[in-house]
């Protein structure tokens, strides 16, 4: 197969990190462009040396804060300017891995938008639509999801409160809210990514398919690093026991499931949910075209909207 180039985010630690040594070394022919919220050549070249993967036909760090739209159009310049010289072979895949849980809905982006949003549907809607033009068939788009969109306890034993979808704009808007209240935007964001999903079948060629990749519950990973101590150690407490009953799994256990599933192809629909690989109904309230439709049109004039107003807090509260 020839050489492709493929982006991908959210790979520093946990599953993300494992699903990346897999691909690696399942596919050192290729060209792997590795997009860190910091430190993207240190990433790339602990990769690397992990993998054993060196030369020009390697792993490629490319500096990215996801929570700043100025510097994710910066990265994609970089992979544009390296895809236009032939330095990368074509852009064939997009993995969308990088997500964030806060304790609140208070903190913002750079460009003034809730943290949550921002980062896990926002800074994913501007990276996909600058390179969309540039993919190549054939050629896939993975966006991370998870089963907490449902919003029903079978799922979540209700540590996560249910998604609430309002106007992308609200969404975007940073507000009062304590940790309640974020579960609840981190449901809401992961909601956006399977619309966003959907919204991108309708816009990509044949030869590109798009899928929303439920992870499952990932035990052991530092997925909690932003919240207090106290709260830490019950969140992680509760991923180990859903291990324990056999609903969660190990880093690697998924890391190597996603990668698994890249690397053979995914057999389902383009637009399909993966819920560990395995292509199964999304919830009911995750398909509905006038909502997807919506919230790409408007998340287009968020991003657009940062860029004219650069670094200044463009919402109000």
């Amino acid at each position: 197969m020839d050489s492709r180039t493929i982006v991908l985010t959210g790979v520093t630690r946990g599953f993300g990190r494992e699903a990346v040594e897999s691909l690696i070394r399942g596919r050192p022919q290729d060209h792997y462009v590795v997009l860190a919220r910091r430190g993207g050549e240190r990433l790339a070249a602990e990769l690397a040396e992990a993998t054993g993967v060196t030369g020009a036909a390697g792993v490629t760090g490319v500096d990215c804060d996801l929570a700043s739209l100025a510097e994710v159009r910066r990265a994609v310049e970089v992979i544009a300017r390296g895809l236009d010289t032939g330095h990368l072979p074509p852009l064939g895949g997009y993995l969308g891995n990088a997500g964030l849980t806060l304790t609140t809905t208070g903190k913002r982006t750079a460009d003034g938008y809730e943290m949550t949003f921002g980062v896990n549907v926002l800074s994913h809607y501007l990276l996909v639509r600058e390179l969309l033009p540039r993919f190549t068939g054939p050629g896939w788009i993975v966006l991370t999801s998870s089963d907490c969109h449902f919003g029903q306890f079978r799922y979540t034993l209700g540590a996560t409160a249910a998604p609430r979808w309002e106007a992308p704009e609200r969404l975007a808007a940073p507000r009062p809210g304590g940790a309640r209240e974020a579960g609840r935007a981190y449901a809401t964001s992961k909601l956006g990514v399977i619309h966003l999903t959907h919204a991108l079948a309708r816009r990509l060629p044949d030869s590109v398919g798009v899928h929303s990749y439920n992870p499952a519950l990932v035990a052991g990973t530092d997925f909690f690093r932003h919240a207090p101590g106290p709260v830490r150690g019950v969140l992680d407490g509760f991923f180990r026991l859903q291990r324990f009953l056999g609903r969660g799994m190990t880093p690697r256990q998924a890391g190597t499931r996603l990668a698994e599933t890249i690397l053979a192809g995914p057999a389902a629909p383009t637009g399909s949910y993966l819920d560990r690989g395995r292509a199964v109904p999304s919830s009911p309230e995750s398909y509905d075209e006038a909502r997807e439709e919506e919230l790409w049109r408007e998340a287009g004039r968020l991003v657009d909207a940062g860029r004219r107003v650069e670094g200044a807090d463009i919402l109000a509260e």
